[in-house]
């Protein structure tokens, strides 16, 4: 019992969350915003710029700017994880594709560090190569830079 309440509520504060989201994102909203700070300045001279008049803005910028936060954290909470799984998708519909970069988002930095430097040399491996324009997965993209290295190697070497 206590889940389906709690799954009603996620729900609701589900959309509750999105429906902010797409409200404060809108030029109406930017316009309020302006026209609240235009009606602020203009009622100064009528409370004699007291410090309760510049509390209030104070007040309400910042309890705007908190709850704010937390709408942006989950819109791009929620566009993250929604590009990570297209991406997911791709890697893993694409044959040659290296499966072992679905859900990398997951990994260490320090992994995510030692991948990094996988493609970097890929990327000098590609730099080498007659045509610019290859593509090579991590495995691929070794094998054939030994068979390269192996085939073009000058007479000399050994």
């Amino acid at each position: 019992m206590a889940s389906k309440k709690r799954n009603r509520l996620g729900q609701v504060l589900e959309r509750f969350s999105r429906k902010a989201t797409e409200a404060t994102g809108t030029s109406t909203a930017f316009i309020l915003a302006c026209l609240v700070i235009i009606v602020w300045i203009t009622t100064g001279p009528w409370f004699h710029f007291s410090d309760t008049w510049q509390l209030v803005i104070n007040t309400g910028t910042t309890v705007v700017t908190f709850l704010m936060v937390f709408l942006i954290q989950r819109s791009q909470n929620k566009d993250a994880l929604a590009i990570h799984l297209k991406l997911n998708e791709i890697v893993a519909a694409l044959e040659g594709a290296s499966n072992r970069l679905i859900d990398v988002e997951d990994l260490t930095e320090d992994e995510i560090k030692t991948l990094h430097q996988h493609y970097r040399s890929l990327v000098t491996m590609a730099k080498r190569d007659l045509q610019l324009t290859m593509s090579h997965s991590i495995e691929e993209a070794e094998a054939r830079h030994e068979i390269k290295h192996q085939k073009y190697r000058h007479p000399t070497e050994s």
